[in-house]
């Protein structure tokens, strides 16, 4: 079986004081569980790595689990496949005036299914922020900023520790790496 790149996604690492993560430790631990071409991006818990014959959710589990054994530190994690990023690239939705990637905030449950949980909110006028839902991520679209926005902040009491975020030009990096041959 062929291996396939998948992207690690960590909750609320390296944010502020608490929850430190270095990231060659990072990098060492996913090696250590016999992943290949492991790979970080930035300083906030975006691990690359190839997988054969391993499911995104099982991928997660253990990584979670010996993050949480080897490096003391709890956090939840996301696998995404490539596909699945491929997959977020192609929902991107087309938000008048979205003109910033930094303020459109790319939001990834631990379970796609959860994002039914959102349909409440999409219901709801969030003016001048935006909300689309996708296969498997949701858009939110903050120009005034994502950490005092409302919209930012329904989704996570939505979603809870099952959701982590990334901004559009995180996911499009992690994107460009996942169709590198390197």
């Amino acid at each position: 079986m062929r291996a396939t790149w998948h992207v690690a996604l960590l909750r609320g690492i390296n944010v502020g004081r608490a929850k430190r993560v270095a990231m060659a430790d990072l990098r060492a631990l996913v090696e250590r569980l016999g992943y290949s071409d492991v790979s970080t991006l930035l300083n906030s818990g975006n691990v690359l790595f190839r997988a054969a014959g391993v499911t995104a959710e099982k991928a997660a589990a253990r990584i979670e689990r010996a993050i949480a054994a080897e490096l003391g530190v709890t956090s939840r994690v996301t696998v995404l496949t490539a596909a699945d990023l491929a997959q977020v690239m192609e929902d991107k939705p087309a938000f008048k005036n979205a003109d910033d990637p930094s303020r459109l905030l790319v939001a990834v449950p631990n379970r796609a299914a959860d994002r039914a949980r959102l349909a409440p909110l999409q219901k709801q006028s969030w003016a001048p922020e935006l909300l689309a839902v996708g296969a498997r991520a949701a858009y939110l679209w903050c120009p005034g900023g994502i950490v005092d926005s409302p919209l930012a902040k329904a989704v996570g009491r939505s979603l809870g520790d099952g959701v982590t975020s990334r901004n559009w030009t995180t996911v499009a990096k992690l994107h460009a790496l996942t169709r590198e041959e390197r």
